[in-house]
């Protein structure tokens, strides 16, 4: 197979902190639980048939109306539970407050465009949060393309956000390579031609993108990145 010329990187759970350390991060702020989360996440999607937080990363809701709705399902399945810490109608500022980015993908993501191998963010994100993630995302040097749910009314693992982020960069399909730490994602990437990397593993992901790319140097820069 062919070299990648374009490596999409997945944002929550690879550049950003694993999904587990946010979501522990978030019960200490807010005083709600990892499974108490996930709950009402899935709560308020089953309202309007949609996978958990397609509302939002479709922008199908605002960030508040969906806010409100955690809150009253919260509310709703554990009766008396304080919420008076959880500022869920603002989530993202609370969510991403005081975190950076995954420093090992970030030095992967830089030892790429150090390599001439443009880097891009295909995301299920939401339209609110941009100003949260992109400030965890200054450090690394830029984003030469950017494919977000939000904006373009489809998410992974929908054919079609394939395809529009291939025209986007103007390659054909077997030129993009994605990171991603969900498996349904990677399966629809390649069933579109795109190479791809199941991210679970931090070492193991850098070795399976140095061998793809050929660049081998990105274990180096794993390495030196701070952790």
């Amino acid at each position: 197979m062919s070299r990648p010329s374009v490596v999409w990187f997945d944002f929550g759970g690879v550049l950003s902190p694993p999904l587990d350390d946010l979501f522990r991060s978030y019960e200490q702020r807010a005083g709600v639980t990892p499974d108490q989360l996930r709950t009402a996440f899935a709560d308020v999607s089953d309202e309007v048939g949609l996978p958990p937080l397609a509302p939002v990363e479709l922008a199908r809701m605002t960030e508040r109306e969906w806010g409100g709705r955690l809150r009253a399902a919260l509310a709703r399945r554990h009766p008396g539970i304080d919420l008076s810490r959880a500022r869920l109608e603002e989530f993202g500022a609370q969510w991403f407050d005081g975190h950076g980015a995954n420093p090992v993908m970030a030095a992967a993501w830089r030892t790429l465009r150090e390599h001439g191998i443009t880097t891009g963010v295909l995301s299920n994100n939401v339209l609110e949060w941009r100003t949260h993630w992109m400030r965890m995302m200054a450090p690394l040097g830029g984003i030469d393309l950017l494919v977000d749910s939000c904006e373009v009314g489809c998410r992974k693992p929908d054919p079609e956000i394939y395809r529009l982020a291939a025209r986007r960069a103007g390659v054909d399909p077997g030129e993009c390579l994605l990171i991603d730490d969900v498996e349904a994602n990677i399966d629809a990437a390649r069933a579109q031609g795109w190479q791809a990397v199941h991210s679970t593993d931090d070492e193991r992901t850098l070795a399976e993108l140095a061998e793809a790319t050929g660049v081998t140097s990105l274990s180096a820069a794993s390495a030196a990145a701070p952790r």
